[in-house]
């Protein structure tokens, strides 16, 4: 049997995850993620990537998150018309947050169609797709729950384990029979981390892999510890009281608005912070922990115990509040503080965030917290490199307010993490892990220290090179 692995996206760069199995010319894809970065070279890279759709025996969907599931719809458009596998969980996520980038998709053409009439020129710029294709992509979604098996294809057959990410997140095992041989290919998605709340640790009990796809965001980087964290932003947050400021925290939709929302909640009980106003501004992470609710089978048993019990609405309290309407989103600007305003996209390239940022980030009583990993050549990314002025909207802005980070909150496992997770699994077996999903200096990082601790066959995978396996 010729069985080989390539990647399409998410090679030696963070986002963008498209990953081949080849099984005798019969390719699986897994995960179709939008890669994410500046608007033009975003917009070129997720147009131009090159796979014959009408050729893919299956997909599998590892987690919902935009850079792995965000051009399932081009797929659909491309001829693609076999089955999505994903769990109960990423499915009911996936279709939100690929229904939301049409809705943006077409705001966005309208938006440019007006710019151009009124300079003139001539407007060709197109959406990827549409909410059409949205659901007929959600109606090629197979589900499959944790630990149960499924043939996908001819002698393949797919599990899913909990990883740990975020709600619904799997490790992909494929199972390869090989002449009577069983080859385990195991694909990380991303890999999450112990003692997250809410959801479980990532899944330990696997069968063992002969080979391992393993993400590596923060190849080269530590995490601080939570109980460090929550001293910080306890300390952030009596500062904005002092203040009277604003406290902004560009947070991705789904999981970490979740853990933050966990987080104040914690803090007020604890009477560690005020319970002064917080507003979710984001109407997808409202739809987000609504989907949170209902799929209480993600949820790890200290979060059962201590937290569902406890209250009626697991991811709300009295100082909480939910904007879903652009008045009411225009209106915080308007508003004096003291208050927390939690907003998407998490790289602040999108979204109602880059407006508060436009209306905040030159005030000194005021704090933009940044919770995850930021993409080269982000807005983001600037902020957290504490650049003195940045552009939004157009206009370069000075940075007067104070930019803090926090990287306890990342859903992303950490290099020591890594290593510790993949001791805790049976690695008899194990042949070669290959590095994606990661920018170069932190894979050259981790696979020294992989080396260095006992695994020494890792091949940072580059992009379109097949691998035999």
């Amino acid at each position: 049997m010729a069985l080989c692995f390539y990647s399409l996206g998410a090679a030696e760069e963070v986002t963008g995850s498209k990953h081949v199995l080849e099984i005798d010319g019969r390719p699986i894809l897994i995960d179709c993620g939008a890669f994410q970065g500046k608007r033009a070279e975003a917009d070129k890279k997720n147009r131009e990537f090159d796979l014959a759709a009408d050729k893919l025996n299956a997909v599998v969907l590892t987690h919902a998150h935009y850079d792995h599931c965000g051009l399932l719809p081009v797929l659909t458009k491309k001829g693609f018309n076999g089955n999505i596998y994903a769990t109960p969980a990423t499915r009911d996520l996936a279709n939100l947050i690929m229904m939301d980038s049409a809705h943006i998709q077409a705001r966005d053409a309208e938006y440019l169609q007006k710019q151009a009439k009124k300079k003139g020129e001539k407007f060709n710029w197109r959406p990827l797709y549409g909410e059409n294709d949205v659901v007929k992509t959600a109606d090629q979604i197979v589900t499959l729950s944790y630990r149960r098996k499924m043939f996908i294809d001819q002698n393949v057959e797919l599990q899913f384990f909990d990883a740990g990410h975020i709600l619904g997140s799997s490790f992909a095992n494929l199972a390869v029979n090989d002449g009577g041989e069983t080859k385990n290919i195991l694909f990380s998605g991303d890999l999450g981390r112990k003692n997250k709340p809410i959801i479980r640790n990532p899944a330990e009990n696997i069968p063992a892999p002969d080979y391992i796809v393993l993400e590596s965001t923060y190849g080269n980087r530590l995490h601080e510890h939570v109980e460090e964290a929550l001293d910080t932003l306890a300390a952030i947050v009596q500062r904005i009281e002092e203040t009277g400021g604003k406290l902004i925290i560009p947070s991705f939709a789904i999981e970490r608005t979740q853990e933050l929302i966990y987080y104040f909640h914690l803090l007020v009980d604890e009477g560690r912070i005020s319970e002064i106003p917080i507003y979710v501004d984001s109407p997808m992470a409202t739809n987000a922990t609504s989907i949170f609710q209902v799929h209480p089978e993600c949820y790890d048993e200290k979060t059962h115990q201590a937290f569902l019990d406890h209250h009626k609405n697991p991811f709300g309290f009295n100082a909480l509040s939910f904007v879903s309407s652009v008045e009411e989103s225009k209106a915080l600007n308007q508003k004096e503080g003291p208050m927390i305003i939690i907003s998407a996209d998490g790289m602040c390239e999108f979204g109602r965030v880059v407006h508060h940022l436009y209306n905040n980030i030159d005030d000194s009583r005021n704090t933009v917290l940044l919770v995850g990993y930021m993409a080269e050549n982000t807005l983001g990314r600037k902020l957290m490199n504490r650049e003195p002025e940045v552009k939004i909207m157009g206009d370069w802005m000075t940075v007067r307010a104070k930019i803090e980070n926090i990287n306890a909150f990342s859903a992303h496992a950490d290099y020591k993490e890594t290593l510790e997770w993949l001791k805790t699994i049976d690695t008899s077996k194990l042949k070669r892990i290959f590095l994606v999903h990661g920018e170069k200096d932190a894979q050259a990082f981790l696979k020294k220290y992989l080396a260095e601790n006992g695994f020494p066959d890792v091949t940072i995978a580059r992009y379109g090179e097949k691998y035999d396996l």
